[in-house]
């Protein structure tokens, strides 16, 4: 008795030629819609009938029919080729939807930031049509970069500042920071020509105790550091005391200048940039989710 083995691509073109010639009612009516001769189909059906080791249909002058094993492989071939479709549908759908967990490291205070891609690709990653959880962490760019490093973390968003070479780096922006002063501070009023470095120099300032660039220590070295503290929010907390100078980046300060509580000083001389930059581990697995991300990021 024969019987069928693993289907290949003949087979199942063969059972796509024997639906349409069923659903035609015969080999003449499904020339046209084969784009076959006749000849054509009555091997191909000749064909399926030697492979599953039986008879399909009657054909001859007594029109078109299936005998009783006819009708059961159509409807076995209706399932099989519903079943394809609905795989080549899925497989077409994945690359169009993504599913996951991103989990990504940020420091503090950038959501203001207005070069802040990051949101963006945040905003198209969780859009309707794909189906992905973000899990945001805040906390200082040692612990980002921990996390990233020991797979806790996708991704972070870091200072490039003492960045282990085990870390890709795309890099997202250059955040400018100016020294500021309050309301209360005695050099507030103070024109701009009228200050100079001596001067600011003279009141005390803060120390930051997060990593920095090179550009940003000797920024804060000319000045008179009386206090210290372990983030941006920390400073921003002291200058608004009256009794502390700061550096702060421009697009934490603006919501506090804006209000009439803040003003740069001498901004010519007491400014520096740090660049922002993306990381991830140049040994992390392929991750849809992830490559989506960084390419989002990368659009923006």
């Amino acid at each position: 008795m024969a019987s069928l083995g693993q289907m290949s691509d003949y087979e199942i073109r063969l059972v796509r030629i024997f639906k349409t010639v069923v659903e035609c009612g015969g080999f003449t009516a499904a020339e046209t819609a084969l784009g076959i001769s006749r000849s054509a189909i009555s091997q191909h059906m000749n064909d399926l009938e030697g492979r599953l080791g039986f008879s399909l249909c009657q054909r001859g002058r007594g029109g078109f029919s299936l005998t009783e094993e006819g009708k059961e492989i159509y409807q076995a071939g209706l399932t099989l080729l519903t079943a394809l479709e609905t795989f080549r549908s899925d497989v077409n759908a994945l690359h169009h939807t993504v599913k996951g967990e991103l989990n990504i490291g940020i420091t503090d205070n950038l959501v203001t930031l207005p070069a802040m891609h990051v949101t963006h690709a945040l905003a198209e990653l969780t859009a309707p049509n794909h189906a992905v959880t973000v899990n945001i962490h805040m906390d200082p760019s040692d612990a980002v970069i921990r996390g990233v490093m020991d797979g806790h973390l996708h991704v972070g968003v870091v200072p490039a500042v003492n960045l282990p070479s085990s870390l890709e780096t795309r890099l997202l922006y250059d955040e400018p920071s100016y020294l500021y002063c309050s309301s209360e501070h005695p050099l507030f009023n103070e024109p701009e020509e009228a200050l100079d470095v001596a001067q600011i120099a003279s009141y005390p300032a803060i120390s930051p105790r997060y990593p920095l660039p090179r550009e940003a220590r000797q920024a804060h070295d000319t000045l008179n550091l009386r206090a210290s503290t372990s983030d941006r929010e920390g400073a921003a907390f002291l200058i608004l005391t009256g009794r502390f100078i700061g550096f702060l980046p421009e697009h934490v300060a603006q919501q506090w200048v804006n209000a009439g509580k803040m003003r740069a000083l001498h901004t010519v001389s007491q400014h520096y940039r740090i660049p922002f930059v993306l990381i991830t581990r140049h040994d992390r697995r392929p991750n849809r989710v992830v490559d989506a991300f960084l390419q989002l990021i990368k659009d923006n």
